[in-house]
């Protein structure tokens, strides 16, 4: 059994390259917000062997996360493999808890998995490990270079984004999303999909469109620049138009969900950005009520609807 990141190509590569270095029977794609329930789920059920790929912890889940993967360890091989912050407390609750841990934050998920179990998959595999690392700006890590250098770039830029579109259309789509993973697994192409490229296209169509609404809704500060997410795209995709048009170290976007009474916030920082701004946002989220994290350059948040302010401000006055 295999539960992985559902929102981005690096989490949907590595589930696929799970499914077919195990021949796993059971793929569950999660998003940051279901991560613990459904870890509560599975930990009801009898599970022989569970991999955990590609999602990130914060300081309001990470004990809980230990302590439900401990618990299923108890009767399961369990092996979680991430590229996202992991504080020392957590590292040594999981290994006391005998979870097997495959982490580094200088490679991303997908390549850290690919370089685990390689002997087990075919040669192809290493194409979704190119895609995860090029989607999530990680090609120019040591190992991720060596793998992307073997394919022409057009060709997998061409196939990398057509995924991340792809993916980005089908949130509400688990069927569509697993058969993305099944095709690769399968060692396909993405344009192997079916109706895959045609639902990129779309919403390649719904990205244009959507350019001017955001343009018009941009808030800068003194170092972030921010704005609501408005439009029907996934917020990864709009807060970098807000990052490219507004020449700030930082940007963000934020859009509220009622059912949560929290803002979903997506966030990105340029190479003028010098904090992590994964760690950053972990503090401050803690501080406030909150649950975030991320990479260096790219990580999100869930912030109390009360103290979205309050969020923007310390962030603005926290990078540099």
């Amino acid at each position: 059994m295999c539960m992985s990141h559902k929102e981005d190509v690096d989490g949907i590569a590595s589930a696929a390259l799970i499914k077919a270095a195990f021949n796993a029977t059971s793929i569950i794609l999660s998003d940051y917000p279901s991560l613990i329930p459904r870890l509560e789920r599975l930990a009801e059920k009898k599970i022989e062997k569970l991999f955990v790929c590609d999602l990130g912890l914060s300081k309001r889940n990470e004990e809980k996360f230990a302590e439900i993967l401990g618990k299923i360890a108890k009767d399961a091989d369990v092996t979680y493999i991430d590229h996202h912050d992991i504080s020392p407390a957590t590292k040594k609750a999981l290994k006391k808890a005998e979870v097997r841990l495959v982490h580094t934050i200088k490679e991303c998920t997908s390549v850290q998995v690919y370089s685990k179990y390689r002997k087990m998959l075919p040669a192809h595999a290493a194409f979704l490990a190119a895609m995860g690392a090029l989607t999530d700006y990680m090609e120019t890590k040591p190992k991720a270079r060596a793998i992307v250098s073997r394919y022409d770039r057009q060709f997998l830029m061409l196939e990398a984004t057509a995924t991340s579109y792809m993916i980005s259309a089908s949130q509400k789509d688990d069927d569509f999303l697993l058969r993305i993973v099944d095709t690769l697994a399968r060692m396909k192409y993405p344009h192997d999909v079916k109706d895959g490229f045609e639902r990129a296209e779309k919403y390649t169509k719904k990205v244009a469109g959507a350019v001017d609404t955001i343009q018009g809704g941009i808030i800068t500060l003194q170092n972030l620049a921010h704005a609501p997410s408005t439009v029907d795209l996934s917020s990864s995709m709009v807060v970098n138009f807000v990052l490219g048009s507004s020449g700030k170290p930082a940007a963000m976007v934020y859009k509220l969900k009622e059912d949560i009474g929290s803002y979903v916030v997506s966030i990105r920082g340029s190479k003028k950005c010098k904090v992590h701004l994964g760690r950053l946002v972990n503090e401050i989220t803690t501080e406030l009520g909150g649950s975030g994290g991320g990479h260096d350059k790219a990580c999100g948040a869930v912030v109390p609807k009360a103290k979205l302010d309050e969020f923007v401000k310390a962030l603005d006055a926290r990078i540099s």
